[in-house]
């Protein structure tokens, strides 16, 4: 197990939120990725319904996640939905990953969240394994998607 620093990103830390969008650009492969324009950025660091958790290890972001807010009509206790996460992958299976999801899981507690979720699709054998052994529980669920930049 690696001993990184977690840390939930504010709206003064623009430079590690690209930071682990490069993460994400490596670790999904998502090469050459064209990175939207720094003020669109800072303007999604500066909502109250969107969370960045970096782990930094040697001053560098290592490892992330980003997550949004659902607030429902259900219940007036929100819900957050992962959206990424992403461990460099020389540093995977190090514990990096759970200490991200305990860090979101203990933050959304504190602040009255209902439920903490995240996808992973079902031929992703690694992800499904992980998020159980963090703890999260499976749904059987089908997801669809409507491409409108046709």
């Amino acid at each position: 197990m690696i001993n990184t620093e977690i840390k939930k990103l504010s709206s003064a830390d623009l430079s590690q939120f690209i930071e682990l969008i490069g993460v994400f650009e490596d670790v999904f492969e998502m090469k050459p990725f064209p990175l939207p324009n720094r003020k669109y950025l800072q303007s999604l660091l500066d909502r109250d319904d969107f969370f960045v958790f970096v782990s930094i290890l040697d001053g560098k972001v290592v490892a992330g996640l980003t997550a949004y807010l659902l607030r429902q009509y259900y219940s007036e206790r929100p819900l957050v939905y992962i959206y990424d996460l992403a461990v460099k992958t020389h540093l995977q299976r190090k514990g990096i990953g759970k200490s991200l999801i305990a860090s979101i899981n203990r933050y959304c507690k504190e602040k009255g969240i209902e439920e903490v979720f995240v996808q992973a699709d079902l031929a992703d054998d690694y992800a499904l394994d992980f998020y159980r052994s963090t703890g999260g529980r499976a749904e059987d669920v089908v997801h669809f998607y409507y491409p409108l930049a046709e």
